[in-house]
């Protein structure tokens, strides 16, 4: 079983940055998707953005130039480097872990609500 716990949570002004970590233990498969979700108030669960096993990205429109999603390379501490906050990013940030049945080198994971492993979340604020 992974287990997933967020750190990095806080809050700035307009125009900050905060780098937001995902501890995972357990053991983490080769074919492990890992994606951050966020709730975004009034609106349902949003994915932001999602990493493979090779280090291949996907983004949300929404912050697609501002934040960038990482992993050490023992793959066990996920990042979200998030930039250029605006006060739409505020919410409830969530790290996530899905085991893909099949995934190439090339493929992306998918940013859907279908991830099957998650972290206890942690509060981003930005302020005007």
């Amino acid at each position: 079983q992974v287990q997933l716990v967020e750190s990095g949570g806080g809050s700035v002004q307009t125009g900050g940055s905060l780098r937001l970590s995902c501890a995972a233990s357990g053991t983490v498969a080769s074919t492990y998707c890992i994606a951050w979700f966020r709730q975004v108030p009034g609106k349902e669960r949003e994915g932001v953005a999602s990493i493979t096993p090779y280090d291949i990205t996907k983004y949300a429109s929404s912050v697609k130039g501002r934040f960038t999603i990482s992993q050490d390379n023992a793959k066990t501490t996920f990042y979200l480097q998030m930039n250029d906050l605006k006060p739409d990013d505020s919410g409830m940030y969530y790290c996530a872990a899905w085991k893909h049945p099949f995934l190439s080198r090339a493929g992306q994971c998918t940013l859907s609500d279908i991830y099957t492993h998650w972290g206890q979340g942690a509060r981003v604020t930005v302020s005007s």
